[in-house]
């Protein structure tokens, strides 16, 4: 199989908005990323953001219109429902809230594939729920989803150190509401783990920096690729994430903020 390339898919009217979707996306996920890290509840994001899918097949299910604003309030319902829970089982149970998380998940999941079993376009549905169309959002799409990203970026800064319990999980499910609808679940997973694990090490004010660079070049370069290739855009900027991750330790700045690094420069 070979790939013909695609130079007329470079089309700034289309790879623009898109690139602009991943950004907006980016500058809630980078930061909740390092909290998801520090907390060691790696999965929950993927719960979370199938439970707001859930909530949009929910609302497709009992008749509203996938262009209303009924679906948002669907999505954001479940979601926040799903953080709810989440609260409180962290405070009951906390040594068993990654295993609950993935129950979680996996009931969502399944929750989804009966609701869509009747649906002639369930497959269809269900894939671009998961996978995105980031190709396809309008800059109409962005503005309300970047107008409470930045009011969750501003929450975000004014409880840095304070952000604990039912509210980190609220803030969470926002966040993660805004973007599965715009990228699908599984980006959603790559743009909030993905930056904070490959900066995971580092230390000091150049780690956020990093993990945004990280993510934008990720995003940018993914989005040409699958214009260029003519390959599906959300899984192929999965793909890119992880590479510009991996190709960021060999970068002498990231090197020298690890504190393997730091320890021996030192001692030496």
């Amino acid at each position: 199989m070979s790939l013909a390339l695609n130079w007329d898919g470079l089309d700034a009217s289309i790879l623009g908005p898109a690139c602009l979707a991943g950004l907006i996306v980016l500058a809630t996920h980078v930061p909740l990323g390092k909290q998801v890290l520090s907390r060691g509840i790696i999965f929950i994001d993927l719960a979370i953001a199938q439970i707001a899918a859930l909530g949009v097949i929910l609302a497709h299910f009992c008749g509203v219109d996938e262009q209303s604003f009924g679906v948002q309030i669907a999505a954001a319902a479940a979601a926040l429902a799903g953080a709810g829970l989440l609260s409180w089982t962290d405070k009951r149970w906390p040594e068993y809230q990654e295993p609950l998380i993935g129950t979680l998940f996996v009931l969502a999941a399944t929750g989804s594939l009966l609701l869509l079993a009747n649906n002639p376009q369930g497959g269809e549905n269900l894939k671009d729920l998961l996978v995105g169309q980031i190709l396809w959002v309008s800059f109409a799409q962005l503005i309300p989803a970047a107008i409470l990203s930045a009011v969750l970026l501003l929450f975000l800064w004014l409880r840095r150190d304070r952000l604990t319990g039912l509210f980190f999980y609220a803030l969470f499910a926002l966040a993660i509401t805004v973007s599965v609808q715009l990228v699908g679940v599984y980006l959603v997973f790559a743009s909030l783990i993905v930056p904070a694990l490959a900066t995971a090490r580092m230390t000091g004010k150049g780690r956020l920096f990093a993990a945004y660079v990280i993510g934008a070049l990720g995003y940018s370069s993914g989005l040409v690729l699958s214009a260029v290739l003519d390959l599906p855009s959300g899984a192929l900027i999965v793909w890119t994430l992880a590479a510009c991750a991996l190709l960021a330790q060999w970068i002498p700045a990231v090197r020298r903020s690890h504190p393997a690094h730091i320890k021996v420069g030192k001692q030496s």
